[in-house]
């Protein structure tokens, strides 16, 4: 089969590999239809990820049909339609129990990083039962493909983590697809500002169609000043960090009003300053959270109810043979106005 193939830091390609085959009764191989890029791939080819290691095939996200499934298996069956959780859950460890699914400990995030994953032609599933989601008749698929990660990811691990309420001053640093999968959720909660920070106009135009209700674009370096403006000086009661480098990390902790919370979602790869030295008095609180996916049933009930719509984040579709263009394309946003890519196996 072919599948994209991690060969170290900036190397990658595109190979035939074996087809999976089930290797625990608890297994499901899974024959992918649809899957995509993720900010996450990309650390992983800068060497932000080294539990990767080269000779992975990546990808953690996608929706396709079940196989094979091992004999221990009874929620799915061959010719399931099925979407894929980007985490992997046992449900009956310590972790699991606690509905930390991310911390299972046979499984969290190991698809794309400790164990082969979802941009090829067939995928293995371990723990099938509780990390597959069936699809409903009339779905649509490519918007299911948002719902392996980026919408829980954003929901989880920046609006629930960061303790958004009604009426309350929310800014977003960031506007790629994660911290636009936040932006939609965001407005779930009904806060009174939503301000969306980046470096690239066209993501805050984007943002601005989804809801933000303002834009600041940081390339002069006083996005801090932006925003108290914005806010009569008084700073948000929610900065989401959805970058993952230092600089995007210092400015939340420039702009967050006394009491409020920084929700970290950003994958960190290099060191980053946390200056106490001018929180330590403000009563802030600090979030961090690898996503769960324990959202995902009840956000694909609010898609189902047309609450909410993460199809305007597909901006381009490949088909696998074409994944190192889609790569490509991702990478360089700024120049191809990417988003999400679709590839299609």
């Amino acid at each position: 089969m072919k599948a994209l193939v991690y060969l170290g830091p900036a190397n990658k390609a595109l190979q035939e590999r074996p087809k999976p085959e089930i290797a625990a009764p608890t297994d499901a191989i899974v024959r992918i239809t649809k899957t995509t890029i993720c900010g996450t791939d990309l650390h992983i080819l800068k060497g932000d990820v080294p539990t990767c290691q080269p000779g992975r095939i990546l990808g953690h996200e996608g929706v396709g049909v079940v196989d094979a499934v091992g004999s221990a298996v009874t929620a799915f069956k061959p010719g399931s339609r099925v979407l894929i959780s980007c985490i992997s859950a046992c449900g009956k460890c310590l972790y699991c129990r606690k509905l930390m699914y991310s911390h299972c400990t046979t499984g969290g995030w190991i698809l794309g990083n400790k164990i082969d994953g979802t941009q090829a032609e067939f995928v293995r599933i371990p723990h099938a039962d509780t990390s597959l989601y069936p699809i409903p008749d009339g779905a649509d698929e490519e918007a299911l493909v948002m719902l392996s990660d980026i919408l829980p990811t954003g929901f989880e691990c920046g609006v629930l983590n960061g303790r958004i309420q009604p009426g309350s001053r929310v800014a977003i640093v960031g506007a790629g697809p994660i911290g636009l999968a936040a932006l939609l959720t965001a407005r779930l909660y009904s806060p009174a500002e939503i301000i969306l920070i980046d470096l690239d106009d066209n993501r805050l135009d984007v943002a601005k169609r989804f809801g933000a209700t303002a834009t600041v674009n940081s390339a002069d370096g006083n996005a801090m000043d932006a925003v108290m403006k914005m806010t009569g000086g008084l700073g948000v009661d929610t900065a989401i960090e959805a970058v993952g480098i230092p600089a995007t990390f210092e400015l939340c902790q420039q702009i967050i009003a006394p009491g409020g919370t920084i929700a970290n979602i950003g994958v960190h790869g290099t060191k980053v300053d946390l200056h106490l030295e001018s929180l330590w008095d403000r009563n802030i609180t600090i979030t961090t959270r690898l996503v769960d996916t324990v959202s995902t049933p009840m956000l694909l009930d609010i898609m189902r109810s047309r609450r909410i719509d993460p199809t305007p984040l597909i901006t381009h579709r490949f088909k696998l043979d074409r994944i190192l263009d889609a790569y490509d394309v991702f990478a360089h946003a700024a120049r191809t106005q990417a988003l999400k890519v679709i590839v299609e196996a």
